[in-house]
């Protein structure tokens, strides 16, 4: 069985809803109009009862007619729209006297039927309400009166109210449905939209975003929801892209220098001395090669800053001086004078193993762009909402221009002048995406062949 659309879905809600609605009301109509007909009626009666009893004489146990003659002259003799019908009957039941309208029909005298107690019945087949209204006299009863009025014009007033709500309570709901749908569509026209836009994105296009409805509501937050999601996903599909671009060669150029390396050392016969020297060549790159499969690691799982903290009080000054001993070669050999300012010892709650890596990229790249005999300090203080640490170098620093390019991956300035120092431009972009994941403040200032600073700030509240 085929569902229904969600446009058609929305109007039979609406209609189920309103058409329950309109069948209250319909009844509420109905029951307003049959409680006014009926009190109109009751009205009359009653009048008629009050008139008929003061013209009723009693004398001992019987009733009579104050003045029969006039009553028979002029007591509905006429035909009337909405006749009375009298009848005055014995405390026996025995008929006494009766309106001319009546003719040789009777009104039925109901025994069941408490007195003064309005009644439908019928006369000729015809629906009538009457009342059996007792004759006291002496607090005796000596006789009844009963009126009765016909009901036939009420009866086809109800009657052709309720063919009427009838024949309109289904036309209403048609005509109902119809307008629903059509609002329903015109409310939804955004989803169409949606469907549209949606289609036509793919990978090679991503430009295309939804036209936001001019109502503010939730259609508009949907709009906007979804076009908000196209951004991160275009944002994402262009880093991947940029990332494989930039990858790609990088990957290539060690396999490349490796192979040619090899071919040649394979042409002819060499000495021990050449082969060694080639070998360690490749073996050289295959570590170059490593470290930056490393790297690439390492950058894609950060890449989505979701990694899951362990956080731990970690002792500062202790993994500064254990970085600084991990590359005590590097420090001897370029002659490196290290000068640590700590005033005291600061401990930080964060991610050991996350934050040990953001300092150990800082001081290695800090010492690969140091010059000989040059000087690397790194201090550390705490302020009143923070702790700052400083790592400031004597390098050949970094152009004005490409200070804020340095965190992008595989970004290296003025590599080709100076080929001598090796490097992968992933170290900060590591750097970069981790200290947003440990809520870390990082600035870098530079002046070329002055230096390079590199402050990191921590909000107090993140240490404690």
């Amino acid at each position: 069985m085929q569902q229904f659309s969600f446009k058609n879905r929305i109007a039979f809600n609406y209609i189920v809803t309103t058409a329950l609605l309109i069948f209250v009301v319909f009844a509420v109509i109905y029951s307003i109009v049959q409680l006014s007909v009926y009190s109109h009626i009751n009205s009359d009666i009653s009048i008629e009862v009050a008139h008929h009893l003061k013209e009723i004489g009693v004398s001992n146990d019987s009733f009579y007619l104050t003045h029969e003659d006039e009553w028979k002259e002029r007591e509905h003799n006429t035909v009337d729209v909405n006749p009375v019908f009298i009848q005055f009957l014995s405390k026996n039941g025995k008929l006494i006297q009766k309106s001319p309208n009546l003719k040789k029909q009777n009104l039925i005298f109901n025994s069941q039927v408490v007195d003064n107690e309005l009644f439908d019945t019928n006369l000729l087949d015809n629906k009538i309400r009457q009342i059996q209204v007792p004759i006291i006299s002496q607090s005796k009863k000596v006789g009844y009166l009963l009126i009765a009025m016909s009901l036939e014009g009420a009866s086809i007033v109800l009657l052709n109210l309720s063919e009427i709500l009838i024949i309109a309570y289904p036309l209403i709901l048609i005509i109902l449905f119809l307008i629903a749908r059509f609002i329903a569509g015109r409310s939804i026209k955004p989803i169409s939209a949606i469907i549209a836009t949606s289609n036509i994105i793919t990978t090679d296009n991503l430009k295309s975003r939804i036209e936001l409805p001019l109502k503010k509501d939730e259609l508009h937050v949907l709009s906007k929801t979804i076009n908000n999601l196209l951004d991160r996903i275009e944002t994402a599909v262009e880093r991947e892209k940029q990332f494989t671009s930039d990858a790609s060669p990088e990957l290539r150029t060690p396999l490349t220098v490796i192979k040619g390396t090899l071919e040649v050392l394979v042409r002819k016969p060499r000495s021990p001395e050449e082969y060694r020297e080639k070998i360690n060549f490749c073996v050289a790159e295959v570590d170059r090669l490593n470290h930056l499969a490393d790297q690439l690691l390492l950058s894609a799982r950060f890449e989505n800053q979701k990694q899951s903290l362990k956080l731990d009080r970690l002792y500062l000054n202790g993994v500064i001086l254990d970085v600084l001993s991990r590359y005590s070669n590097t420090i001897q050999a370029k002659e490196i004078q290290i000068i640590t300012n700590f005033s005291q010892d600061f401990y930080i709650k964060t991610d050991n193993y996350l934050f040990s890596i953001i300092i150990n990229n800082l001081i290695s790249n800090a010492l690969k762009y140091s010059n000989k005999n040059s000087k690397l300090t790194i201090t550390v203080s705490k302020d009143i909402n923070k702790i700052e640490c400083s790592i400031v170098d004597s390098g050949i620093g970094i152009d004005s221009k490409d200070v804020e390019k340095v965190f992008n991956s595989f970004f290296r300035s003025d590599s080709t002048d100076h080929p001598e120092i090796k490097g992968t431009g992933l170290g900060l972009s590591i750097v970069k995406k981790l200290c947003a994941l440990l809520a870390v403040d990082i600035h870098i200032s530079s002046q070329k062949d002055i230096g390079t600073s590199v402050i990191l700030s921590l909000q107090d509240e993140d240490l404690k």
